[in-house]
């Protein structure tokens, strides 16, 4: 019988019954210990899946099954997160680099590597403050429920919208002489908008038009928000020539 690495109380099982740590083997293969560290991280297994087609087919459903303390089918809503946003923001960032965001007048060697540059170094760490502040607008919205119920809805609901604005970026150049890529971008944009109702809905179970009521204020109020944070942290920190299409019009 081996005993914990940490507290050596003798293990009868892969944790320790005294400090809770688990006992891992290092002696293995590195391809092996590699796995393992990747399933543990990004949760490669049924519940990953599970996860993403509850998030995207039934919005909604992952905030109040975790709420109602359901949690064992489903992937914990930080990891979700930040497994998505770094997707997110690395696809963000390529984008920008590939020119695609650029307005008339930039250029590909001149404004898109600031571009992309803001993607990667900024735009994560703005996103990651403003998270808890769309909390605070749905705390605000809702306010019979506790904060805490409003940050896991808010990790949920980011997670849908970096999946939907990944794959909305690669078609912004293309959507203004393609009529698909178009029709895939008013697709995507509407099915965000429905998903965020819908969602606001089966959460905190109120009317329809009180939700969408709810939902335009909030919806109001962050886009104000994000567009101010990136307006100001763009002043400081691109040329003003490489400057955001949407952050001039």
């Amino acid at each position: 019988m081996t005993s914990c690495k940490n507290c050596e109380t003798r293990l009868e099982a892969n944790f320790c019954s005294n400090c809770g740590q688990r006992d891992i083997a290092l002696d293995r293969p590195l391809k092996e210990l590699l796995g393992e560290v990747l399933r543990k991280t990004f949760d490669v297994d049924g519940r990953a899946f599970r996860t993403l087609w509850t998030l995207f087919r039934r919005p909604g459903v992952l905030t109040s099954e975790f709420l109602a303390g359901r949690r064992q089918l489903y992937s914990p809503p930080f990891r979700l997160y930040l497994v998505i946003s770094l997707m997110f923001f690395i696809v963000a960032a390529w984008v920008a680099g590939q020119g695609i965001l650029l307005a008339e007048g930039q250029t590909l060697q001149a404004d898109a590597p600031g571009q992309a540059q803001f993607f990667s170094d900024h735009v994560p760490r703005l996103m990651f403050i403003l998270l808890p502040l769309f909390a605070l607008l749905l705390k605000a919205a809702y306010r019979h429920r506790l904060y805490f119920d409003h940050l896991i809805h808010a990790l949920h609901l980011h997670s849908a919208a970096y999946v939907v604005l990944a794959l909305l970026m690669p078609l912004e150049q293309a959507a203004t002489s393609s009529w698909p890529a178009l029709l895939a971008q008013s697709v995507l944009s509407a099915y965000l908008v429905v998903m965020f109702v819908v969602s606001l809905r089966r959460v905190y179970r109120a009317s329809w038009l009180g939700t969408g009521a709810r939902a335009a204020a909030v919806s109001v109020g962050y886009v104000m928000l994000v567009a101010g944070s990136f307006e100001a942290a763009s002043y400081f920190s691109m040329p003003e020539s490489a400057a955001l299409p949407f952050l001039t019009d």
